[in-house]
């Protein structure tokens, strides 16, 4: 005849999160761990200050996130975010310009090449977070934040381990790791 709706049953399916915005915060816990890596091996650079800033304010944005999803829609996350994705680019802009008319093809063997990649990244995951908590994370977010977690990472360790492509690096970036 007719079944019993059991309770319990309906809240486990009601506090369960969807596979996506697990995946969603762990990108974001893993991100955070980055770029909180990424200031802390500026701690021997000669402007160690401003880059220590520049990824601390996205590791503690993306930490958030990790945790609580939905402050991406709050005034302060936002304002803060938005700041940094200006200054950045404007940054960006300025050191792009510089690599452009120096011609320099291998950015990562040039410090001015790593800022520029870093920052690049910085305002990429925060302009890819951005708004993420105002409705269900998509197939396409949750995509791209994969495989942009992903990258950072494998390219750090991949030159941590070949050591010869870090022969021309001024001395402060060889010894912080």
């Amino acid at each position: 005849m007719g079944e019993v709706c059991n309770d319990n049953d309906n809240k486990k399916k009601r506090n369960k999160k969807p596979w996506r915005l697990v995946v969603w915060q762990i990108c974001n816990v893993v991100m955070s761990l980055f770029f909180s890596l990424a200031s802390y091996v500026q701690i021997n650079d000669p402007d160690a200050g401003l880059w220590m800033v520049g990824y601390a304010v996205p590791a503690v944005l993306c930490s958030l996130i990790g945790f609580k999803p939905q402050v991406t829609e709050t005034l302060t996350w936002r304002r803060v975010a938005d700041l940094h994705v200006m200054i950045s680019s404007a940054v960006i802009s300025m050191l792009g310009w510089r690599l452009y008319t120096e011609k320099i093809t291998q950015i990562f063997q040039q410090e001015e090449g790593r800022e520029f990649s870093g920052l690049l990244l910085t305002a990429i995951w925060l302009l890819l977070c951005r708004h993420s908590g105002r409705a269900p994370v998509g197939m396409l977010r949750v995509s791209t934040a994969a495989a942009i977690t992903v990258f950072p990472i494998v390219a750090w360790l991949y030159y941590y381990i070949n050591t010869e492509l870090r022969t021309n690096w001024p001395s402060h970036c060889k010894t912080a790791l």
